[in-house]
């Protein structure tokens, strides 16, 4: 049941959140609790509680931390992938997840990304990409489509927007995929295979910001902008199949790659124990 869920994962004492009404990331952060519970009590390899590791960066998607009743961190804006590779490096047993956004993980988090993707580093990284920067105003991000508005572009924006999971795809992600705030069920199985994956997966999930985005690119009401993603968000085959000139709006949803590359803190584990038997022999 929900309510159960925010009983047993949540900070109570911390609600009512900040979030606007119809804002996706409550359904996202609904997920990202749905696909650790199931691990958690997965009877045949439970991941222990106590070893879960939520961290965030700054942006709206980043208070998520703060409502989680897990190990956590709030760090700063653009850094909380840095901050979760320490914790991973430290203590490789830790299962760490990554919540953060389009603006905090793309722009100024943008090098921390592409440099845990080629690392290979065991972190999920769910993305609550809401194609505007909600938190200080409505600016345009890194995944703000061409032509559409913000308040720092009035006019309409010129730069081609990123497509996040190619991008961490192209940077040596092990595991990407794609969600979106419609296919609830499908998100969650997808973070939930993103958790289980050994090495850096990325799973990009479409958020809705009728506050900010909807309203002033005129996309309507949270409701309008979920039946948007009901009619445009295409499991990956079907999705394929279409001809270019069809898929217009379109997305992709589901796995987008997914490869067996060697994992960093199992790598950085044999450079210690050869420095180890190095000074072994010194003595």
């Amino acid at each position: 049941m929900p309510s159960e869920l925010i009983y047993n994962y949540m900070r109570i004492d911390h609600l009512p959140h900040i979030w606007c009404a119809g804002c996706g990331n409550g359904v996202l952060t609904h997920d990202v609790v749905r696909a650790i519970d199931s691990l958690c009590n997965d009877p045949d390899r439970p991941i222990p509680r106590e070893k879960v590791v939520i961290v965030s960066g700054i942006g709206c998607s980043s208070r998520a931390a703060g409502y989680l009743d897990f190990n956590s961190m709030h760090t700063t804006h653009g850094r909380a992938i840095a901050f979760a590779s320490g914790i991973k490096i430290a203590n490789p047993e830790l299962t760490v997840v990554v919540i953060t956004g389009d603006g905090d993980c793309a722009a100024i988090g943008g090098n921390h990304l592409i440099h845990a993707c080629r690392r290979n580093i065991d972190l999920t990284v769910v993305v609550f990409n809401n194609e505007i920067y909600g938190m200080t105003g409505g600016q345009y991000s890194p995944t703000t489509p061409r032509g559409d508005k913000g308040t720092t572009a009035v006019y309409g924006v010129v730069d081609r927007p990123f497509d996040i999971a190619a991008l961490a795809a192209g940077a040596g992600a092990s595991f990407t995929a794609r969600g979106d705030v419609y296919h609830v069920k499908e998100t969650t199985e997808l973070i939930r295979q993103g958790i289980r994956h050994k090495g850096f997966s990325l799973i990009d999930c479409r958020s809705v910001c009728p506050t900010y985005y909807g309203r002033k690119n005129k996309k309507g009401d949270a409701v309008q902008m979920l039946k948007w993603q009901k009619e445009n968000g295409l499991p990956m085959k079907q999705y394929r199949a279409l001809p270019p000139e069809q898929r217009a709006d379109k997305y992709a949803l589901g796995i987008l790659s997914r490869n067996e590359y060697p994992e960093y803190t199992e790598e950085y584990q044999k450079i210690i124990e050869m420095a180890m038997a190095e000074k072994g022999k010194e003595k």
